[in-house]
């Protein structure tokens, strides 16, 4: 069944109005017709069943059949990934938002090779917050997550958000598998983490300065094995594993 995306401030009432980019794609590119059968989602948790009312290229309009409430997961995961080269942050960004996470940041490193002014850096944030958005419409997920503009490392920082757990991934002497972090933490509080942040570099990885930076607020640093990843591999990787331990049984 094919997928919409509305903002949940646009879902109330039993007719809902598609955007001009939504409408366009279902009447020009997928070619619906009254009476057919779709999914909107809002992105904060509401998948709604609808069949089409009516439709023109530039508004599409669907009758609500049903409405789901899918709860949040019981953790929110933040990645803040150092910007790679290329296009690959999209396909991060696409491969986090199927894993669950709850935010993604974009960092500027001192190895990222992107520079962004101001101007540049909002229409990259709301291209990127769209390839979030298409990633919900491919996998059916309820969850929306927020994509924040690129900063610095030292801004993240600045804000001092507190996390249950920070992990950072590195390639320097003592990280440790993840597993032992997340061990020590049910240990210590008979619990899994409700918050849990995930720093991954760029090609080259961090600097030691950067690494020493985050771990000195409280990041611990992890392995992902003997290979050297992709940073869009190792983002992968990282957020399989903490969706795997936070999951478990206790």
């Amino acid at each position: 069944m094919h997928r919409f995306f509305l903002p949940s401030g646009k879902c109330h009432g039993s007719v809902l109005a598609l955007d001009e980019q939504e409408s366009h794609h279902a009447a020009a590119v997928l070619r619906l017709r009254p009476g057919d059968e779709a999914t909107v989602l809002d992105g904060a948790g509401s998948v709604l069943s609808c069949v089409v009312h009516s439709l023109s290229k530039k508004c599409v309009q669907m009758e609500v059949r049903e409405r789901l409430r899918v709860p949040p997961l019981p953790y929110k995961i933040t990645l803040l990934q150092a910007i790679p080269k290329s296009k690959l942050i999209e396909s991060i960004i696409q491969k986090a938002t199927e894993l669950g996470v709850d935010r993604v940041v974009p960092l500027l490193t001192t190895r990222v090779s992107t520079q962004l002014d101001d101007e540049r850096a909002g229409s990259k944030t709301e291209k990127w917050q769209r390839v979030a958005v298409e990633a919900i419409k491919q996998s059916g997920c309820a969850w929306l997550p927020r994509v924040e503009p690129p900063m610095s490392v030292e801004a993240f920082l600045a804000s001092s958000e507190q996390f249950d757990l920070a992990l950072i991934a590195s390639l320097q002497p003592g990280s440790r598998h993840p597993r032992e972090y997340f061990e020590a933490f049910y240990a210590e509080h008979q619990r899994r983490p409700k918050s849990v942040a995930v720093w991954i570099g760029p090609e080259g990885d961090f600097t030691p300065d950067e690494v020493e930076t985050v771990t000195n607020a409280s990041a611990r640093p992890i392995s992902l094995g003997r290979q050297v990843l992709r940073c869009e591999t190792a983002a992968t990787y990282c957020l399989s594993v903490i969706n795997y331990e936070l999951q478990t049984p206790d």
